[in-house]
């Protein structure tokens, strides 16, 4: 009898230990991949990194500096998980050279911006609203546009980037619209 209680408190210690080292795995794995250096280290993300580095975010006057993670990637951990698998297609169309050129990537543009939009529409501007707050703005010492705006927002429900799409990368073009096909059956219009 005590060599089960021997065996089960072993077995339960050891799963604890597994537990605890990939907790901390996943934890390392997630600092280094949420490193600026990391996320730019692909070719197609030095067309970010260039944009990123000429808005507030990547130099302000009061030198506080929003990196890749701290907009793309969730604090809290289970969202952090789904967002590093979903980036996992990032690295897959890098390897596959869907967007390897400035070319290729302006050409997905509009529709890599409209999915991290419409995430952030989704999730409130969460990554946002980890520096931003509404409740916490001082009105007084923004622009007259902006002591305008915010107030309309927080009373309309808005979120951050149903104003800001284009604060910290280029806004893409809007591609043109298919035009519709012809007619074939010989009716017109």
């Amino acid at each position: 009898m005590k060599f089960l209680l021997s065996a089960k408190f072993i077995f339960a210690v050891a799963i604890f230990v597994f537990g605890m080292v990939s907790l901390a795995g996943v934890n390392g794995f997630f600092a280094v991949t949420n490193q600026m250096e990391f996320c730019t280290s692909c070719h197609s993300m030095k067309v970010n990194l260039e944009e990123y580095q000429e808005t507030a975010h990547f130099k302000s006057a009061s030198g506080v500096q929003a990196t890749c993670a701290d907009c793309h990637v969730p604090k809290a951990f289970f969202p952090k998980v789904k967002a590093k698998l979903l980036a996992a297609k990032d690295v897959y169309h890098e390897i596959m050279g869907t967007v390897d050129t400035s070319e290729k990537y302006e050409a997905h543009r509009w529709d890599m911006a409209n999915a991290v939009w419409d995430r952030m529409k989704a999730n409130d501007s969460r990554e946002c609203r980890s520096c931003h707050a509404f409740e916490n703005m001082d009105l007084s010492a923004q622009g007259r546009s902006a002591r305008r705006k915010h107030p309309r927002g927080m009373e309309a429900g808005e979120t951050c980037i149903d104003c800001h799409k284009g604060v910290a990368h280029y806004m893409p073009y809007e591609p043109e619209p298919e035009p519709e096909p012809a007619a074939t059956d010989g009716s017109k219009g």
